[in-house]
């Protein structure tokens, strides 16, 4: 069975944006892929480990051949377990508000914990890094309140997507599909932005 992975970053629930843009993505996709399995793996329910000085020493040790011990082996197989959940997935639908010109700190969490030698990514010396999550794909549904293409530097910058898309196809995952949704704050109404940002969720989760 096909199983499709909803990673949430955003904690805004009813409130959110993106996670009602997924919500169409999913009952869309529902429609065409009625055997397939879907789970959601929301962010901040408190199941992501943290990666702090234990992590990383187990991380280094690794690296360097070493099996961790003591707390930082205790650290390493939170992360495996992470990761494990993360890669029983065939497909990954992530919704992704921006904070700050950037993800939410959550999501980074989560990629800095997920993102280990020997799971994401193997490493050689002369040819740098290969990502071991090839054959996957994804979808990405970003939003934002302020930025948008085409509008003054004033208005932020993007270092949401390119991140994103850039450590999918790091970790080996070729096949992205992007949504986007940016409402102008200069038009009060943003309905006609919504309204394309969910058409276009609706096609790719029927397509997906």
């Amino acid at each position: 069975m096909t199983t499709l992975l909803h990673i949430s970053a955003s904690p805004r629930g009813e409130q959110s944006e993106s996670l009602a843009i997924a919500a169409t993505f999913l009952a869309a996709y529902r429609q065409t892929h009625p055997d397939n399995d879907i789970q959601t793996w929301d962010l901040w329910d408190g199941s992501l480990p943290a990666f702090g000085p234990a992590a990383a020493a187990a991380k280094m040790a690794v690296f360097a051949g070493v099996e961790p011990a003591g707390e930082p082996a205790a650290a390493w197989r939170a992360a495996g377990a992470a990761f494990e959940r993360f890669a029983a997935a065939d497909e990954y639908l992530f919704s992704v508000p921006m904070w700050n010109a950037g993800i939410p700190y959550i999501l980074k969490q989560f990629i800095d914990v997920v993102s280990q030698p020997g799971l994401v990514f193997g490493f050689d010396p002369e040819l740098g890094y290969t990502g071991l999550l090839a054959g996957r794909k994804a979808a990405v549904i970003y939003t934002s309140a302020v930025y948008g293409r085409g509008r003054p530097p004033s208005f932020g910058s993007d270092f949401q997507s390119p991140y994103v898309r850039d450590w999918l196809n790091w970790a080996g995952v070729a096949d992205v599909c992007e949504i986007e949704f940016r409402p102008d704050l200069a038009v009060a109404d943003a309905a006609s932005g919504r309204q394309a940002a969910h058409a276009a969720a609706r096609d790719a989760g029927k397509a997906f």
